[in-house]
């Protein structure tokens, strides 16, 4: 029996030239950056990968790349969500070729809190996937807000559901009622939300979390201290992390690209998707907010 997937699982942002198109030196310079910095696995598309802005050929060869620069050395687990089963299924298809640990599929808000409705999606969905499917319960408006009664519901009726990641709130309280919901029924619960909750959705049993990842090597260096037992470090290390994702909630991606950029990841912070720029105050502020934190440089490509 296959291990079941835990840890560290950032979200890879997709990279993009100051002309919008994509910048594949920069998105290897990510992919390296996460394996630099020990992740358990890593998540590509999913939102935090502006995967809404991306053509259908853009994202195959997108996920080839990232297939061929993780050369099988950590997990992937791809997104596969769209509201047409049939195209979630194609994406998953594309999973099964380049040997994802788990398609990671969100409970689509047009169908909502309809649970027969979410059953029948899934099963389509499922259907022949050989690849092994996380349900992501995203908040309304871009999931549908299951429930964690739901969710297990969901689960217990899809067997190819092995895997959740939870994000609606109360995160951590949503876990424990999944948990005790559904029964044995999936192998693991990862939290999200930006890794905002972790040490709560830790202790109440998460597998691990999949944040942003600006962060990879503080989620991956806190996840592995509580693993061993070392609560007082993964504490620490939350406590450091804190104030940028506070910041990061608001920026999404701007500020997950602009961090990369600082830390001497990558060139180019183009972002497709819509949401909040920064202004010069707020690059003062997020200059101060690192300075706090004293993050390393990364090690691959200098400053």
């Amino acid at each position: 029996m296959t291990k079941p997937l835990a840890g560290a699982f950032p979200v890879l942002p997709t990279m993009f030239r100051d002309d919008g198109a994509i910048d594949q030196t920069d998105f290897l310079a990510v992919i390296d950056f996460a394996l630099e910095s020990q992740v358990d696995g890593v998540v590509y598309p999913g939102v935090a990968s502006e995967v809404d802005t991306l053509t259908p050929e853009e994202r195959r060869s997108q996920v080839e790349l990232l297939a061929e620069r993780i050369g099988g050395r950590v997990p992937i687990i791809i997104g596969a969500s769209d509201p047409d089963p049939a195209v979630a299924a194609s994406h998953i298809a594309q999973g099964a070729e380049i040997g994802a640990a788990a398609a990671m599929v969100i409970a689509p808000f047009g169908i909502g809190n309809d649970v027969e409705g979410q059953i029948a999606y899934f099963k389509a969905v499922a259907a022949g996937a050989g690849v092994p499917i996380m349900l992501q319960n995203q908040p309304k408006p871009i999931g549908a807000g299951l429930t964690p009664e739901e969710v297990a519901a969901v689960a217990k009726a899809v067997p190819e559901i092995r895997y959740v990641k939870e994000e609606t709130a109360p995160c951590g309280q949503h876990l424990t009622r999944i948990k005790a919901a559904a029964d044995g029924a999936v192998d693991a619960i990862f939290g999200g939300a930006g890794g905002r909750y972790v040490t709560d959705e830790l202790a109440r049993g998460a597998a691990g979390t999949m944040p942003a990842s600006e962060l990879a090597d503080i989620h991956a260096q806190m996840i592995h201290a509580w693993q061993a037992g070392d609560v007082a470090t993964t504490r620490k290390l939350y406590n450091v992390s804190l104030p940028l994702l506070n910041f990061q909630a608001i920026f999404r991606m701007h500020m997950t690209k602009e961090v990369l950029r600082r830390r001497g990841v990558i060139k180019h912070t183009f972002v497709r998707g819509k949401g909040p720029k920064f202004d010069e105050g707020d690059r003062a502020e997020l200059a101060l907010l690192l300075a706090d934190a004293d993050l390393p440089y990364s090690s691959h490509r200098p400053v």
